[in-house]
């Protein structure tokens, strides 16, 4: 007796074809973590910048005490806020100050021409100078050790970012004043000059009228 013809029956899955490696989606695997770090980097990036005024801060605590760490990113904001705004009124684009840990801090801008470049990186010690004398003047009507520390601590910290040298402000300033020197500006480089020298002098004068001597290690 013959049985009647039948089809098979229908399969719930998909059987296993046999295919080359998928080298694109293994890529895309590996590098997937990596695209998404970089993404959450650039999103984050101006308040990783700006959290890093209080990781500076944090590290000054640990040296000098909380109130003295307060004073030095005071000043060194200062600092660098004279920059910026140097910066923003000569049309030069600035970012805001970026501060890094132990080191200081930066104001990134566009490139100017040796004339302004020269007038940003006085500003810079210019307006952190005042803020120490702000600090001493307070201090010593105040009778307070700490605004007279900070103080002097102002004054020796702008003197040496007036050093000739490197990345300094003083190495711009000289770099563009040398430049203006020989570049036909003599008029502009002789301005820089003084600024620079009378900046120094008063930073120095500063420094040396909030001494105060030490008798204990």
């Amino acid at each position: 007796m013959t049985q009647p013809w039948m089809e098979p029956p229908e399969r719930d899955y998909e059987p296993i074809q046999p295919q080359g490696t998928n080298w694109r989606g293994a890529v895309r695997k590996v590098t997937a973590p990596f695209i998404f770090l970089l993404g959450l980097a650039a999103k984050l990036g101006s308040l990783a910048k700006f959290a890093a005024i209080f990781v500076a801060f944090g590290g000054y605590t640990l040296i000098w005490g909380w109130k003295f760490a307060l004073g030095v990113v005071v000043l060194i904001f200062v600092h660098e806020l004279g920059h910026y705004l140097e910066a923003t009124r000569e049309g030069l684009h600035p970012d805001w100050p970026v501060f890094v840990p132990f080191l200081g801090a930066y104001v990134k801008h566009t490139r100017g021409n040796p004339w302004q470049t020269a007038r940003v990186a006085i500003a810079g010690p210019a307006c952190g100078g005042l803020a120490a004398l702000a600090c001493y003047v307070i201090g010593r009507a105040d009778h307070s050790s700490l605004l007279v520390a900070l103080g002097y601590f102002g004054f020796i910290l702008n003197l040496i970012n007036l050093l000739p040298f490197g990345i300094l402000d003083g190495g711009s300033i000289w770099r563009s004043t040398r430049f203006l020197w020989f570049g036909g500006g003599r008029g502009k480089a002789v301005v820089s000059g003084c600024l620079y020298a009378a900046t120094a002098i008063a930073l120095a004068a500063g420094a040396i009228a909030a001494y105060i001597p030490q008798h204990r290690l």
